[in-house]
């Protein structure tokens, strides 16, 4: 992408949220049926940060960032995203929210129909971008920055699956949002395939200053790429600190799962 492009912050509405948090929940619990997912999570993200949410399978990492982006409403407490309370937003009123944050979801989720290029333009399109050199010169900046300006015509049915993650990536970062949503980026690729996603998160971060917060089984891409980290387990925070401070954690909890212990369970 482009280096002209900039980035702009926004100071958050007067007694909203912290002044400088880009993101934060307070005392965020939701339920499903009998199962407690989530128990008054309190967390901050700054802008420019990249957190990295691990822990068990099933608690509560991926709804987390679904309540980020107003998928799901909490049953209690609250979600603010650059000073904005998401969480009381109707569906009609998140378009600007879903501008400034974006979700790469597992598998990327591309139109197998469209190609490449097609599937990078179509958030410009759903946000009513008509002018088509613009569109044009956005898709060819998302794709370069990504890698992937020469692979433009294929469709996704043709790419590696690290190739659809970037793809995915680009369509992220077109509408010029201020903060990606991963969703287990890692998955399903081999070592060097996910070590390009890894270098493609740092760049994001590096060049645009963009906000990323993944979800991850991958502890050799959490010490490579967060600044910090958060352990998700039985529905709290067990964890909340750098990568070093993970590292030296004397929760015997926090290392089982580090190191890949069984004995830790739910």
């Amino acid at each position: 992408m482009a280096e002209s492009i900039t980035r702009t912050t926004h100071a958050p509405a007067a007694g909203n949220s912290s002044p400088h948090a880009f993101i934060e929940l307070k005392n965020v619990s939701k339920r499903f049926g009998s199962q407690q997912v989530l128990l008054n999570i309190n967390l901050t993200i700054q802008h420019g940060e990249t957190l990295c949410f691990i822990g068990p399978s099933g608690e509560g990492k991926t709804v987390t960032l679904k309540h980020i982006i107003g998928l799901i409403k909490p049953d209690s407490g609250e979600v603010f995203v650059d000073g904005v309370q998401v969480n009381r937003l109707k569906e009609r009123e998140m378009a600007p929210i879903r501008k400034k944050v974006s979700m790469l979801f597992q598998g990327a989720a591309l139109f197998d129909n469209l190609t490449v290029e097609q599937n990078v333009a179509f958030p410009l399109l759903e946000h009513g971008v008509r002018d088509r050199a613009e569109i044009d010169r956005r898709v060819r900046e998302a794709l370069q920055a990504v890698d992937l300006d020469e692979h433009r015509n294929k469709f996704p049915t043709a790419l590696s699956g690290g190739m659809r993650k970037r793809t995915g990536i680009a369509r992220a970062i077109i509408d010029h949002s201020e903060c990606i949503l991963y969703d287990e980026p890692n998955s399903g690729l081999d070592p060097i395939g996910s070590d390009v996603i890894d270098q493609m998160i740092l760049r994001m971060q590096r060049r645009f200053n963009i906000t990323s917060i993944i979800v991850t089984h991958d502890m050799r891409s959490v010490f490579k790429i967060a600044n910090r980290v958060a352990m998700l387990y039985r529905g709290e925070i067990r964890f909340l600190g750098t990568p070093t401070e993970l590292r030296e954690s004397t929760d015997q909890v926090v290392q089982d799962f580090i190191n890949g212990h069984s004995d830790i369970t739910g």
